[in-house]
């Protein structure tokens, strides 16, 4: 297995879709039930398959992802050929910026001495979506990328206001 399997809810999600990939092992309902009962070992590695064909869709087409713990938020920014990282640390630890206050805090205080941003450029190995599943391994979700396209945004007008 190449990354892991789904979750029961995350299998009884894609259910429709689990069906339609036994009917293309030409496998029924009637021998799916069988095949749980009297071949679990079977049942298993089909289950196996499944999930890493699902994780590879969402890895392949998956832009950005966020980390967000209560002094640090990583953003990252999937590309062709590598990921862009956007960092946020907050360097005061009686602020939570995975709370509301903490991520007001944040929002009215991106200035501050205590915030510090970072980027940084990684290539990715010779497997992209292992290094994308490494980082969902480690915490990170799938997003629409509205975060790191404002931080992004913000650090442009600031490259242009200070001449850079």
């Amino acid at each position: 297995m190449k990354y892991r399997r789904l979750s029961k809810e995350q299998l009884e999600e894609l259910h429709p879709e689990f069906i339609n990939f036994l009917a293309t092992q030409t496998i029924t309902a009637a021998e799916w039930e069988d095949i749980k009962i009297n071949k679990p070992k079977v049942a298993e590695d089909e289950l196996d398959v499944f999930s890493d064909l699902v994780w590879e869709g969402v890895l392949t087409t998956a832009e950005y992802l966020e980390h967000i713990s209560p002094q640090t938020m990583n953003l990252f920014h999937l590309r062709e050929k590598e990921i862009a990282l956007i960092s946020v640390m907050v360097g005061d630890e009686l602020i939570d910026i995975t709370t509301k206050d903490g991520y007001a805090w944040l929002q009215n205080n991106l200035m501050d001495d205590e915030v510090k941003l970072f980027t940084a450029l990684k290539k990715y190995s010779d497997d992209p979506n292992a290094d994308k599943f490494k980082l969902i391994e480690q915490g990170a979700v799938i997003t629409k990328g509205d975060l790191f396209n404002y931080f992004d945004d913000l650090m442009e007008l600031g490259k242009e206001k200070n001449g850079f």
